[in-house]
């Protein structure tokens, strides 16, 4: 019987190097898109719309057909369908269009290639030839699926998508190299029906290892078990994709030994040079923005975290920030915590609460009845933290985060080495309303981004007219979390910026829509007497209600009133991100919206917890 060197097909060189001729030039033409979109928000402040086509009053919107609209209509159209148009699977599990495709398209191309030109003597589909070519066309997504599934990779230097939006990719294409290595044992059983006498092959025996290990690898990256059991996902993951490749180099050369391997483990040992550029980045990272851990420059002290228990699920975790680490608002970072993970080198992603800004800790009120520094001091109250220090709510689940709920409890420190800021910033600079929609714990994500926005509005980089902060609780002492921090903002804010924060306590026995908490939260202690809590209540533009809030109506309704463009960020439970979904869907964002003079609406949706 022929050895698999012996029926080499040259497609099985060729037609993996064009898929990834395909793969570039499709993540080329997002990078063109990605890139072309952020320096046109960069120029769009500076258009001004004089007619009454392109503008409206705030009050008296008139709108107007336009044809001028036409190529908005369509970008909106693309983005509706792209994006809020969603496989819903579970309570849990949401898929927009856009991934849909990206996945479909990815499975439909490795199929072609592996199954085309795969006539032997008159038999089409040979298994000769389609069983050795899934294995190579799987092999050669190996390099591509690891630097996906690292922080610092090429794809998001290239396409301006950051790591985490990245990460879905990295599970859909390792999930679909699984399947085609399934397809190649299968035909390896059917070409060699007495595979089993092999078994005392080094190669064989490697590939063996190499296939349980991944098999490991798709259970325990299963939402369930990712989200559940995050360390658990964490220590196989790291041990089991190094068994994998490790495994499989020597089954590909052991296989094709007789051509060098080249056809196997060529496409193989790149993987592990983009997993060590990415550790050597994130360590020479660790070392600069820890320096006072390594000695460079006495007397800086450490970098100890105060913790804090602010709820029954909720940690505030604060720390002195250096003065050479700087962030963009929604932006997060790594926290290693020796003295609290099971392992010293476990990193867990947090977003970061606080505001990289000197301005909204220095600045004068302009229209309080106090002023100097009275004024000053009985304004900044408990919010200092979200300017002079990292802050961040960490959601108490298990594992990890249970252990430091008990440090919070006992209000007792921790050191931790910071990884980051990783994630990227939306630029709302551009748009002319700004909508927050946050649940729970999700505020540490809408919190910064809404300071940054009024921030960039009193320096003048800013063309925002309004900004609606919607936050959903499930008690009134949730507001102490960033009470003076909401406070300081409205107070900052200049006359030409209206401002609306609408706070839902859904603690209360009211309920017009059963969503928005977070889930894992429950009803903090109360510690402040009600004169504390009117004090953001009492100001202009503020409202709290009891029940759960009706997203559909509250967006529709900024829709209504908004002229130009309009951004909506939101970051909480899967039941928050598909009712905005749903509300920002046809026709409120339809074309016929846009063509006669209706806003121009981007939404941005920030992913809740480790999955």
């Amino acid at each position: 019987m022929l050895s698999e060197a012996e029926i080499a097909d040259p497609n099985d060189t060729y037609y993996p190097e064009q898929v990834w001729y395909t793969i570039a030039a499709f993540l080329f033409i997002v990078g063109c898109f990605q890139w072309g979109s952020l320096v046109h928000s960069k120029f769009a402040r500076r258009r001004h719309y004089e007619s009454d086509e392109e503008t409206a009053a705030i009050n008296d919107i008139q709108y107007r057909f336009s044809l001028r609209r036409i190529p908005l209509a369509i970008i909106n159209f693309y983005r509706v369908v792209a994006f809020r148009w969603t496989l819903e699977i579970g309570k849990s599990f949401t898929l927009n269009m856009a991934e849909v495709f990206v996945t479909v398209a990815y499975i439909t191309l490795l199929l072609i290639y592996a199954f085309i030109n795969t006539t032997f003597e008159g038999q089409r589909l040979d298994v000769i030839y389609w069983s050795n070519r899934t294995a190579i066309i799987a092999c050669s997504q190996f390099p591509i699926i690891a630097a996906l599934g690292t922080k610092n990779n090429f794809v998001s230097l290239v396409t301006g998508i950051s790591y985490d939006r990245l990460n879905y990719l990295h599970r859909m294409m390792a999930r679909t190299c699984f399947m085609l290595l399934c397809v190649h044992v299968a035909g390896e059983m059917i070409w060699f029906p007495s595979s089993f006498a092999t078994l005392n092959q080094d190669w064989v025996r490697a590939g063996i290892i190499a296939m349980a290990a991944f098999l490991i690898l798709i259970l325990v990256s299963l939402r369930p078990v990712r989200s559940g059991v995050y360390e658990v996902f964490f220590y196989i993951h790291f041990v089991g994709v190094l068994i994998f490749l490790v495994g499989g180099y020597y089954h590909a050369k052991g296989a094709y030994q007789d051509t060098n391997g080249v056809q196997g483990s060529y496409w193989i040992w790149p993987s592990f040079v983009f997993w060590a550029f990415d550790r050597f980045v994130r360590a020479v990272r660790l070392v600069v923005f820890n320096y006072s851990y390594f000695g460079f420059k006495s007397g800086t002290g450490t970098m100890d975290a105060s913790t804090e228990l602010l709820a029954e699920n909720i940690v505030r975790l604060r720390l002195r920030r250096p003065s050479h680490f700087h962030w963009s608002p929604g932006q997060a970072v790594y926290l290693t915590m020796p003295s609290v993970s099971t392992l010293p080198f476990e990193a867990h992603p947090f977003t970061i609460a606080s505001l990289d800004s000197s301005l909204l800790s220095t600045a004068r009120t302009e229209d309080q009845s106090g002023s100097g520094e009275n004024c000053e001091t009985q304004v900044l109250g408990s919010s200092a933290p979200f300017w002079k220090e990292l802050v961040f709510l960490v959601n108490v689940h298990g594992g990890f985060t249970k252990k430091l709920k008990k440090v919070a409890a006992a209000k007792g420190e921790v050191k931790v080495f910071v990884d980051g800021p990783y994630g990227s910033s939306p630029d709302l600079t551009s748009y002319n309303t700004s909508v927050f929609v946050a649940g729970g714990s999700g505020v540490s994500y809408t919190l910064p981004v809404f300071l940054n926005v009024i921030e960039n509005v009193r320096k003048g980089k800013s063309s925002c007219k309004r900004v609606v902060f919607i936050w959903s609780i499930r008690g009134v002492g949730y507001l102490q979390w960033i009470e003076e921090a909401l406070i300081k903002a409205v107070q900052l804010a200049p006359p030409s910026l209206t401002i609306s924060i609408r706070i839902f306590n859904t603690g209360s026995s009211s309920a017009t829509q059963p969503m928005e908490e977070d889930s894992n939260s429950s009803n903090p202690t109360e510690k402040h007497g009600t004169s504390e809590q009117s004090a953001i209540l009492s100001l202009r533009g503020v409202k709290m209600e009891s029940g759960r809030s009706d997203l559909d109506a509250l967006l529709k309704e900024e829709v209504g009133i908004a002229s130009g463009s309009m951004s909506v960020s939101v970051c909480g439970s899967q039941g928050i991100a598909r009712a905005v979904r749903h509300a920002l869907r046809f026709p409120v964002s339809g074309p016929s919206s846009i063509l006669r003079g209706g806003p121009s609406v981007t939404l941005y949706v920030e992913s809740f917890g480790y999955a």
